[in-house]
């Protein structure tokens, strides 16, 4: 009693230091088993404080989070801060095995990182295997106190986090995929802040279901927390305005349809109808899906209700029409292009784009799919005992027994990493046309080395081996900026020339187009190790993933501080 009575005070103490920019806050996350119920079947979920999805971290720019993440469950455990850049806190970034060992049965490791130049919608989940699937939650960084957004101040507030459900325990689905060489099996279900809605089997009880009063205008923060599919989502006769992108002010524009990848964040304006209408409204998302392989092709929905007028009487309301949303075509890949154009920096004195201007370094990065030999006592489904796999630059990744950036810090790299990553493809082939024969990968647990601060420019090209199919990439530690997306093969002669260096999107996450590129450029200011990988976590699985160390600067605050002492040990 002593204890909670304790934790309230610190609760309300942090509420009122809130005023300040620049509090301490505090977060516990207990990793425990929770029996949940969706679509008739009850399973045990790895969760944060039994809740699913996880608990909302809130706070505001400036702001330091000291977040203690205890294991109580048998499986290892990371928690990754998608989004956050971790400027001099690589040591708190979470992937495993790449910033740091997991978390194992019965230890504990506190997270401590400070927010800085950045405010808006992003989340937290597990960085390790498939545990994501059920780990995850929404971070929502506020402006400073008195800071205003940059767009009408909403009436409320509401985060959508789009997941996936799978009826079967999904650390035994990545297994024995990766036993037999085969594909994992698919998802049964899609849901909005954990429910799947009245689509599914004996669903429509677990059905997320917005509020809102006609003439108020709404920020629904939305997620996608979701394991292997890019999603369309669409609320019926309503049109979005998008403001914000992975934590980052946009220009706004109107959208009916917003597509939004695994690890991207998107803050959109709803404005409810002026009058309250006889009607209800789905909120629908399914999957945007160019890839060879089957996907779960089903719709989560989730219901927007406009609070009764004093006149409507209280019978009608539930007999109130439900009006669908309809979506692209699954495999819209010119939308999907279309869509991911629109997205501008607003490129203000207040909200610069620093567009680094000048490049250091090129980097041309294939990204795609191949198969690997499987191990000698391994029987694949594969041809000729093959497997698929995935790689950047025909470079599977191996993940090694020991933390990169340990290694890297400690100058211990020999027989953990090695800084051969290829600046360019082994070989040229026509990426997007026939592939090439050989199709085999090769497999390394490589590494790209920079000096500090200097600026790198890398166009990634999707490849149409076993099919081509549009990858969200994610850079940790950094944002980048999009400079421009094609279709085909890239063209280093003509197709710079079209690069916007003025206002580009800056994000995390990108998608790189279905038989298309993309280039970004980002400016390695940030010492530490830094994972990039597919944000498909069946493609991570295979090895779409690679890291770049950055070294330190002279400066005492251009260097990586030595690791807290309650860091994991593998």
């Amino acid at each position: 009693a002593l204890f909670l009575a304790l934790s309230v005070v610190w609760l309300l103490s942090d509420l009122a230091f809130a005023k300040h920019a620049g509090i301490t806050r505090h977060y516990k996350f207990d990793i425990k088993m929770q029996s949940v119920t969706r679509l008739c079947q009850t399973k045990n979920i790895v969760t944060v404080n039994g809740q699913f999805p996880g608990p909302r971290i809130i706070a505001r720019e400036g702001d330091r989070l000291l977040i203690k993440v205890v294991n109580h469950v048998k499986y290892n455990v990371t928690i990754h801060w998608h989004g956050i850049r971790q400027i001099r806190s690589g040591w708190a970034d979470g992937p495993a095995y790449v910033t740091q060992c997991p978390i194992q049965t019965g230890q504990s490791y506190v997270y401590n990182f400070t927010l800085t130049g950045q405010r808006g919608t992003l989340f937290w989940h597990a960085h390790i295997s498939w545990l994501r699937a059920t780990l995850y939650g929404p971070i929502v960084i506020l402006p400073k106190k008195h800071a205003s957004y940059p767009f009408p101040h909403p009436y409320k507030e509401v985060p959508i986090v789009f997941g996936e459900w799978w009826k079967a325990d999904t650390e035994t689905i990545i297994n024995q995929a990766m036993a037999t060489g085969g594909a994992p099996n698919i998802s049964d279900a899609f849901t909005i802040n954990g429910l799947p809605g009245p689509s599914y089997n004996c669903s429509a009880k677990d059905t997320f279901k917005l509020k809102v009063k006609a003439g108020k205008t709404y920020l629904l923060r939305l997620v996608n927390a979701a394991l292997n599919d890019e999603l369309f989502f669409r609320v019926a006769n309503h049109t979005l305005t998008v403001v914000e992108a992975d934590a980052v002010y946009v220009k706004p524009f109107k959208t009916d349809i917003v597509l939004i990848t695994p690890g991207q964040t998107t803050n959109v304006l709803l404005r409810a109808k002026s009058k309250t209408p006889s009607a209800k409204f789905a909120m629908s998302a399914r999957p945007y899906a160019t890839g060879p392989a089957t996907f779960d092709n089903t719709t989560t929905i989730g219901i927007l209700e406009y609070e009764k007028s004093a006149s409507a009487s209280k019978s009608n309301h539930k007999n109130l029409p439900l009006l669908k949303a309809k979506l692209p075509q699954f495999n819209d890949s010119s939308y999907a292009m279309k869509f991911q154009r629109k997205f501008r920096s607003l490129a203000t004195a207040k909200f610069p784009a620093k567009v680094p201007k000048n490049v250091d370094r090129r980097f041309f990065f294939t990204v795609g799919l191949g198969i690997l030999p499987c191990s000698k006592n391994q029987t694949c489904q594969g041809p000729n005992n093959t497997r698929p796999a995935a790689a950047v630059n025909n470079v599977s990744f191996v993940q090694p027994n020991i933390a990169l950036l340990q290694a890297h810090f400690f100058n211990k790299s020999k027989g953990v990493y090695t800084t051969n990553f290829p600046t360019n493809p082994p070989f040229k082939f026509n990426y997007t046309g026939t592939p090439p024969k050989n199709i085999m990968l090769s497999s390394g647990t490589k590494v790209v080395a920079l000096p500090f601060n200097i600026s790198v420019e890398l166009v990634m090209q999707d490849t149409s081996i076993l099919g081509a199919e549009s990858h969200p990439l994610h850079l940790h530690g950094f944002n980048f900026f999009v400079l421009g997306q094609g279709v085909g093969n890239f063209d280093p002669k003509k197709d710079p020339a079209k690069f916007n260096l003025v206002d580009p999107a800056e994000r995390n996450t990108v998608g790189v187009p279905a038989g298309g590129w993309v280039a970004i450029r980002f400016l390695a200011d940030n010492p530490g190790v830094w994972f990039m990988h597919c944000h498909l976590e069946v493609h991570t699985s295979w090895g779409l993933k690679m890291a770049w160390v950055v070294n330190d600067g002279k400066g005492r605050k251009q260097k990586l501080p030595p690791p807290p002492a309650d860091l994991p040990k593998c």
